[in-house]
């Protein structure tokens, strides 16, 4: 089954993975599972290489790789059956894809104070320093 991830910044038509360039690994789960903890493979690893991806555009690819050196993969083992495991695999991996294909926020541009917050600032300081020299000691 392919992997459709949602439109959102980066991606502004959304991404379809096909299902073969998902690698799919099924083992036992660590957590809760009563009676079938040890014969079920409920645990759930999906892995996806956008290097070898054929989806993606040059510049979406270059953006991921520069973020990550590798593979993606995602675990899940929260649930006791496969099938809800193997869904909350997929969503952790488009959300991880989103994530990553998301173009950098814009670099912050340096502002300078106004003059009616400097005078502002003096002004509480003035205050401040009078309020502090009010409790010295009383001379005659």
């Amino acid at each position: 089954m392919d992997l459709v991830v949602a439109p959102g910044p980066g991606i502004p038509a959304g991404l379809v993975i096909p299902a073969p360039e998902l690698v799919e690994r099924f083992s036992r789960s660590p957590g809760p599972g009563g009676q079938s903890v040890n014969t079920t493979d409920s645990r759930v690893e999906l892995v996806w290489d956008p290097a070898a991806s054929g989806v993606l555009t040059d510049t979406q690819r270059s953006r991921l790789l520069t973020r990550i050196d590798g593979p993606i993969s995602v675990v899940a083992h929260e649930h006791r059956s496969q099938h809800r495991n193997r869904v909350a695999a997929r969503e952790r991996l488009a959300a991880r894809v989103r994530e990553l294909l998301a173009p950098p926020p814009p670099s912050r541009r340096a502002t300078r104070p106004t003059r009616g917050s400097k005078e502002r600032r003096l002004d509480a300081k003035r205050r401040r320093g009078q309020t502090k020299q009010l409790r010295g000691r009383i001379e005659d």
